[in-house]
């Protein structure tokens, strides 16, 4: 459910470090949890040797870089994560030149297609959809936080995103801003953050045929409550559409599903 963006803000981690904290969360008693290691292109030439078992690319050199990211592939990304247009621009051309860039690299690995939350989303959903359904292993990316409150979609937002997903059989990642598993405002920068428990509950409601003003609800819920309620008994299940998100640090996650009981505390594995 959690890829490990270690060295993504704000966590920062220095590449040998995020190395050396991968490799423990992936011998670690929770490691079902954690996804692959994301690096951001710009940075592979410096990978001290092989790289991890599963590793996840952030296209950081843009659409004018995927060209040279794709010759140095290799064979060795699991995933390719890339956003295709800015807030208020149209999806559309970033996408014909995704594809026409990684056509057959989308045959033998998934890509990610970062969408902004504004103009022209159903119209690029649906052609996301349409290159899905001719073999290309690909789909969407919303960013649910980050280091302006804009990035924070509100629940009605996050919720019509969700359902348009379920309606397009499309799955789906998120980034940012999802640190823990309730609605909550931080603190600091009194930002409202989503809940990766209340993304997990909506996506299983959205699944079930609720529509989105139910599914904001739940997005919207700072009580366990009704988010407990609506996981409870299906945590053994495969999340209908939800890939999982990226989290610069993993223990953060990690200690709120211990405190709710849905994860045994370390050294209970036995």
């Amino acid at each position: 459910m959690i890829d490990d963006a270690a060295v993504f803000p704000p966590g920062n981690a220095p590449l040998p470090d995020a190395l050396t904290g991968h490799a423990e969360h992936r011998a670690a008693w929770y490691s079902e949890l954690v996804g692959p290691l994301l690096l951001p292109v710009s940075v592979l030439g410096e990978l001290p040797g092989p790289p991890p078992p599963r590793l996840g690319v952030i296209g950081d050199t843009g659409l004018a870089g995927l060209p040279a990211a794709v010759a140095a592939a290799n064979g060795r990304w699991s995933q390719l994560e890339i956003p295709v247009a800015k807030r208020g621009e149209d999806p559309q051309p970033g996408l014909r030149q995704l594809f026409g860039a990684a056509a057959e690299l989308a045959t033998r690995i998934d890509i990610y297609v970062e969408l902004p939350l504004t103009w022209g989303l159903i119209g690029a959903l649906d052609t996301v959809a349409a290159e899905r359904a001719a073999g290309a292993r690909v789909a969407p990316k919303f960013r649910t936080g980050g280091l302006a409150a804009e990035l924070f979609p509100t629940p009605v937002e996050l919720a019509a995103v969700i359902c348009a997903c379920r309606d397009r059989d499309l799955p789906y990642k998120l980034t940012a801003g999802l640190h823990h598993a309730l609605r909550h405002t931080d603190p600091e920068t009194g930002f409202t953050h989503h809940g990766f428990l209340n993304v997990l509950a909506a996506d299983l409601a959205a699944a079930d045929g609720v529509e989105v003003a139910e599914v904001a609800e739940l997005l919207a819920s700072t009580d366990p409550r009704p988010v407990l309620a609506t996981i409870e008994g299906r945590l053994a299940e495969s999340r209908p559409r939800w890939v999982g998100y990226g989290s610069c640090r993993i223990d953060e996650p990690l200690a709120d599903l211990i405190s709710l009981g849905l994860l045994p505390r370390a050294g209970s594995e036995s």
